[in-house]
């Protein structure tokens, strides 16, 4: 897998995500085992509650292919929300059968406590981070942050 390429991509994603004070800017990429994208989405890409990793999901046409895919998030999936208590992004990649997760950083404990690498990984989903990203990937998030002068989160 090019892991580098995809999560470019999802943290080129990202960016594109409208700012809330309530919840991250994420990006997501599905991969099928051949390297072909399957689907791509963001946080608010088509409502205003959506996950970045729902959207891509509900995007996926061949639902057999998600079986050998990876899915590419640049924030560990959600194993709590408010917005949708039943249907939290860890438990719609395990319901769907992917194996292989690749994330650039792990949920802060701003909204809720995340569980969602443990929860992958009790249900034998391979978690890969990719520390390359974490800066990158926080970037769209800046405004959820306080920093102190002279601190940044870069």
């Amino acid at each position: 897998m090019d892991d580098h390429r995809w999560m470019s991509r999802a943290v080129e994603l990202a960016g594109r995500c409208p700012p809330s004070e309530s919840a991250f800017s994420v990006g997501a990429v599905i991969v099928d085992g051949h390297g072909t994208l399957l689907a791509d989405g963001w946080s608010r890409d088509i409502d205003p509650h959506v996950h970045a990793e729902e959207s891509a999901l509900s995007r996926v046409t061949d639902r057999a292919a998600l079986r050998t895919a990876t899915v590419y998030s640049t924030l560990e999936p959600c194993s709590k929300r408010a917005s949708r208590p039943h249907a939290t992004c860890t438990g719609l990649i395990i319901a769907a059968g992917v194996p292989r997760v690749v994330i650039a950083w792990h949920e802060p404990d701003l909204f809720v406590t995340c569980e969602g690498v443990a929860l992958l990984v009790a249900a034998g989903i391979e978690v890969v981070e990719t520390p390359a990203f974490t800066l990158a990937a926080r970037s769209p998030n800046k405004h959820l942050f306080r920093y102190e002068p002279g601190e940044s989160p870069d």
